[in-house]
């Protein structure tokens, strides 16, 4: 019997009850085809921070680092400022773990009401792999009053380390961020994305950017698309800017089958995939290291006004579930999860308040767990 070990982070507001219902459809899958997971929990999250004023430990990362994989619930709380919980414990562990992919399929389910006139599942069932660790997102920037002044700015990684030294003259208040991509973070991606659709049998590459405008970033982008693309010769590839990808989207997501971003314009689009494929409550996600421990969860937020009614919808999260079985070795099982979600929305004997019905976030990971005996 094989056992795999799971770091458990419920989190905060709803991040609780949608991860026991995840946990139970993972443990119930697992005693049926015959393996073991280990749960660790860890009580990372605002209400920990507040007690502590410790958001996550060298510590406990590197604890964590023994784990398999990490399973999250929701980080959020209206009792603290935007972006402390993000940057300070998201964008933390996925640059400790070196989690440089961020996985969302984008698949309408049969059953679910979709907002786009006229599409079907048929039409919406494409796989967005955004860049994780770079980009916008590097967390370097400074805001500085008028005059004259020196900043020293720092990216140190495994992969590289990035020095500038910046000196600034201005005669008026300013707010600066620096955004960077590198050779060796964008061909990673890139070439997980061609391997991808290699995997899932697609035929075409989408490769999302603004070269238009932030040239020197994005041009370099395109190159090295360019160059990955070659060792792919089965696989066409295109480019599309990311204000035309968002209209693409709407208009004709039957075009789309692998899409490949650079981080902060994956982080707008796979939003919006979110809606195509019928709401937040049914989108799940993976940052992902290949070669190390990756971490699951939905993409929804925390959603407080919520905390403790059990209402909400745990779909996203069983089905983030379902990803991080396939990625730890368990395809089968993952499989097995999907085609449950997929046949209770089907049905339609068992809806949560977003998809129209007044069932519990307990009834729907019962009836998950119901649909895998019962198979």
């Amino acid at each position: 019997m094989s056992t795999h070990k799971i770091a458990l982070i419920p989190g905060d507001g709803i991040g609780p009850e949608i991860i026991r219902e995840g946990r139970k459809v993972i443990d119930t899958v697992s005693e049926i085809d015959g393996f073991e997971i280990n749960w660790t929990e860890y009580p990372i999250g605002a209400e920990h921070y507040l007690k502590t004023k410790e958001l996550v430990t060298e510590d406990t990362m590197k604890e964590m680092s023994s784990m398999d994989s990490i399973y999250l619930g929701a980080l959020g709380d209206p009792r603290m400022k935007p972006g402390v919980l993000e940057k300070g414990i998201l964008l933390t562990m996925r640059f400790y773990f070196d989690q440089y992919v961020n996985l969302r399929p984008i698949k309408l389910l049969e059953g679910v009401w979709c907002p786009l006139k006229n599409k079907t599942p048929e039409d919406i069932d494409f796989v967005v792999v955004r860049e994780n660790t770079e980009d916008f997102y590097v967390g370097i920037g400074d805001r500085v009053g008028p005059g004259k002044s020196q900043n020293h700015l720092e990216v140190l990684r495994e992969l590289y380390t990035v020095k500038f030294d910046l000196d600034i003259e201005n005669d008026d208040e300013i707010g600066y961020q620096i955004g960077m991509i590198s050779r060796k973070g964008t061909e990673r991606v890139i070439k997980y994305a061609f391997e991808l659709a290699k995997k899932r049998g697609d035929t075409r590459v989408t490769a999302v950017d603004k070269a238009n405008v932030l040239s020197y970033i994005y041009n370099f982008w395109r190159e090295i698309v360019e160059e990955t693309s070659k060792g792919y010769p089965g696989i066409e590839h295109g480019f599309n800017l990311v204000d035309a990808v968002t209209m693409w989207f709407v208009k004709n997501p039957e075009w789309f089958q692998t899409v490949v971003t650079p981080n902060m314009f994956g982080d707008i689009i796979t939003d919006l995939g979110a809606m195509i494929q019928g709401g937040m409550g049914l989108a799940p996600g993976g940052n992902i290291n290949p070669d190390g421990i990756s971490m699951f969860e939905p993409i929804h937020g925390s959603a407080p006004k919520y905390k403790g009614m059990n209402r909400v919808n745990p779909i996203a999260t069983i089905w983030a579930g379902a990803l991080m079985l396939d990625e730890i070795g368990e395809e089968e099982s993952a499989k097995k999860i999907v085609k449950a979600i997929e046949d209770i929305l089907r049905e339609g004997k068992v809806r949560t308040k977003d998809l129209g019905g007044e069932n519990t976030c307990s009834d729907m990971g019962d009836a998950v767990v119901e649909k895998l005996k019962a198979e």
